[in-house]
């Protein structure tokens, strides 16, 4: 009886196949599953990376997002408490 194991580099996830005919096609076919489902499970794995870092990337976004408001409410209220970026009237100075 042959016996194929896979593992997962990030999970200790075992999937064992087994062929009991010692028929070379049936191993070949029994190996490229094998393969193809290790491949399957570090895409996976990629993806729940992937995912999460978006996440992460979401959350600083609004982050900043939330303090650019409160940067540019500061900056409005500095310009309107100075005197250098308060309105003229042009006409009352013609006179």
């Amino acid at each position: 009886m042959r016996v194929a194991a896979l593992h997962s580099k990030k999970e200790d996830e075992y999937f064992t196949m087994s062929s009991d005919d010692g028929d070379m096609e049936n191993q070949a076919e029994l190996e490229e599953k094998t393969r193809l489902i290790n491949q399957v499970l570090e895409l996976q794995h990629t993806l729940e990376d992937l995912s999460a870092r978006v996440d992460a990337v979401k959350e600083e976004n609004l982050k900043l997002k939330s303090e650019n408001q409160v940067l540019g409410q500061y900056i409005e209220n500095l310009m309107s408490a100075s005197s250098v970026f308060q309105t003229t009237d042009t006409k009352s100075k013609r006179k």
